[in-house]
């Protein structure tokens, strides 16, 4: 599975984003796609995730309201729309896959796209 990230950018808090993770390959149904996000000198940290087959989707607290994972089976692409951003989103966003149930942890996810940043100014 490759899988390519884009949509990053400055916008100032409050705004909006839209990043989008097409991925490529063998690309199953059991397939589980989430984005993280880090910042420097902090560990990677869940964002929200997206099951393939059944759509069911999972954030985490911080995000709850503000975000939306969606998926588009005709592109094989992922979205996470982002509303309400504040400056503590800042962040370089990874979007990542593995087969198999919904993890937070990244060290679960075998397939990472190159990161995008996310810079929002207060």
């Amino acid at each position: 599975v490759q899988l390519q990230a884009s949509g990053g950018g400055l916008v100032q808090a409050g705004g909006s984003l839209r990043l989008s993770c097409a991925a490529s390959g063998r690309t199953f149904g059991s397939l589980t796609m989430g984005w993280f996000r880090q910042t420097p000198g902090k560990e990677r940290e869940f964002v929200a995730a997206i099951r393939r087959s059944t759509g069911s989707d999972y954030y985490t607290d911080s995000v709850t309201g503000r975000f939306t994972i969606s998926k588009d089976y005709a592109k094989n692409t992922v979205y996470l729309e982002m509303n309400s951003l504040k400056p503590e989103d800042t962040a370089v966003y990874y979007c990542a896959a593995r087969y198999g149930q919904y993890t937070a942890y990244a060290t679960h996810y075998a397939y990472w796209g190159q990161g995008t940043l996310v810079t929002v100014s207060s």
